[in-house]
């Protein structure tokens, strides 16, 4: 059986995650599912999905890190285009990749204790983001 459920949410803009995982619990509970995978995609280019333990100091790593090894310029190939000011969102956003599959076990996710699903918003300015939950298995 598989199941698929879409839901929002509001940024702030470059920078601002959002822990999801109680999200994604709750959609995969609703769907009856015992055993199987959820798989959770980010719509759009300049966001990503990932897992991370979410705490103050990783929320601001996780970014900081980012913009550290792709920051901000005018010298990539999209701003040269585009002028947009946000080239270094679309390369931040694929080098951590917009989706992310999770097994489920007796209705729920399997996580580690400090495992926790994370949306990253990569874009310059607020968004509002759709996220798609697939839930399949038995």
């Amino acid at each position: 059986m598989t199941t698929q459920q879409a839901i929002t949410i509001q940024t702030s803009g470059h920078r601002h995650m959002h822990d999801i995982t109680v999200d994604v619990e709750h959609i995969v509970k609703k769907s009856g599912i015992q055993i199987g995978t959820v798989h959770v995609f980010n719509v759009g280019s300049t966001a990503c999905i990932g897992m991370i333990e979410y705490e103050p100091g990783l929320e601001q790593d996780v970014p900081n890190l980012l913009d550290r090894l792709i920051p901000p310029s005018k010298e990539y190939g999209h701003e040269m285009a585009w002028h947009d000011g946000n080239g270094h969102s679309h390369l931040q956003a694929t080098l951590m990749g917009p989706s992310l599959t999770v097994p489920i076990a007796e209705g729920s996710l399997i996580l580690g204790t400090w495992q926790q699903i994370f949306h990253l918003e990569c874009d310059i300015k607020p968004r509002e983001r759709t996220l798609i939950i697939t839930v399949t298995g038995d």
